[in-house]
């Protein structure tokens, strides 16, 4: 696929989260899902990954803060957001502090295959 190793997923509906990494690792790419941000966080230093995936809301700390966080401490790595609930400020919030990408659920596989493939290049 590419030179892409790892990917979190950051997703707390159990069904989607499996659906995903289901669909990431039917592409050859280690996946680690957690089923909160708190958990990814707790995980962190020990998870290498090169991109990761984040549902906008969820329970407890929601997929913003989580990017927020990860960017105050200098950690660069490409983060997809998806959401049900699209916010076009939050979208616009997002994308100009530098995520890779916004999807809305239910959102294409194919296209979210296709941006974690585009980050290799």
């Amino acid at each position: 696929m590419s030179n892409l190793k790892s990917i979190a997923v950051v997703e707390d509906d159990a069904s989607l989260r499996a659906a995903l990494e289901n669909l990431i690792g039917a592409h050859g790419l280690d996946v680690h899902a957690f089923a909160n941000a708190e958990a990814f966080l707790t995980q962190r230093d020990s998870v290498e990954i090169d991109c990761l995936i984040t549902d906008v809301q969820m329970d407890g700390m929601g997929g913003v803060a989580l990017f927020n966080i990860l960017r105050k401490a200098g950690d660069t790595t490409p983060v997809i957001f998806i959401t049900a609930f699209e916010d076009e400020r939050i979208h616009r919030q997002v994308m100009a502090a530098g995520a890779t990408a916004f999807f809305k659920k239910p959102f294409d596989c194919e296209e979210v295959i296709e941006c974690i493939e585009n980050l290799a290049l």
